[in-house]
């Protein structure tokens, strides 16, 4: 279903986003034997989603975000219901901790600081005050972990709420629906 695949936003793309290589870094495990199966069940699935790998997303959040197209499909029910802001943080926050740069490490800090941490930020995240002030202070000699508190309450946010309202969500049933369907074929 093409239309439930988001490319990144446009926004992102300033802070040098690279979901690609998030999806094959470390968080591309998953179930060995599910992907295998996946792999020799399409040919029956011609738009490279197999109804093994799509059931383990209901097993966790990690196991969603593992998955190329669980990452994307998710991102655009978030983007559905105006709520997308949590995930491209989190996001944002995977690709900042790759930076090796003490330069660019710092540039990046202040631009995710202004976009999502500060108050009456344009993407502003959810979080404590406490927290917020800790990042604040933080970003004036940054490291890879400044925004790791922020961001283990936001997955904890997506997790406890956005989650599970994708897997009650039509977009994701009628996705079952239909990739149990062409199994069944």
């Amino acid at each position: 279903m093409p239309s439930l695949v988001a490319s990144p936003p446009r926004e992102l793309q300033h802070l040098n986003m690279d979901t690609e290589n998030k999806k094959r870094g470390k968080y591309r495990g998953g179930n060995l034997k599910s992907r295998l199966q996946c792999r020799s069940s399409q040919a029956a699935n011609t738009e490279g989603l197999c109804f093994e790998e799509m059931s383990q997303w209901s097993h966790s959040l990690e196991g969603l975000l593992s998955s190329k197209y669980g990452m994307q499909i998710f991102q655009a029910f978030l983007k559905s219901e105006f709520s997308d802001e949590n995930i491209e943080f989190w996001l944002v926050c995977e690709d900042y901790k790759k930076i090796k740069s003490s330069f660019r490490m710092s540039s990046r800090a202040k631009k995710i600081y202004k976009r999502y941490i500060q108050v009456e930020a344009p993407r502003e995240i959810n979080i404590d005050h406490k927290t917020r002030d800790v990042i604040r202070r933080n970003i004036k000699a940054p490291t890879t972990v400044c925004f790791d508190e922020a961001q283990r309450i936001v997955f904890g946010l997506m997790e406890r709420d956005s989650y599970p309202r994708f897997l009650r969500s039509d977009k994701y049933r009628a996705l079952m629906d239909t990739t149990s369907e062409s199994v069944k074929m």
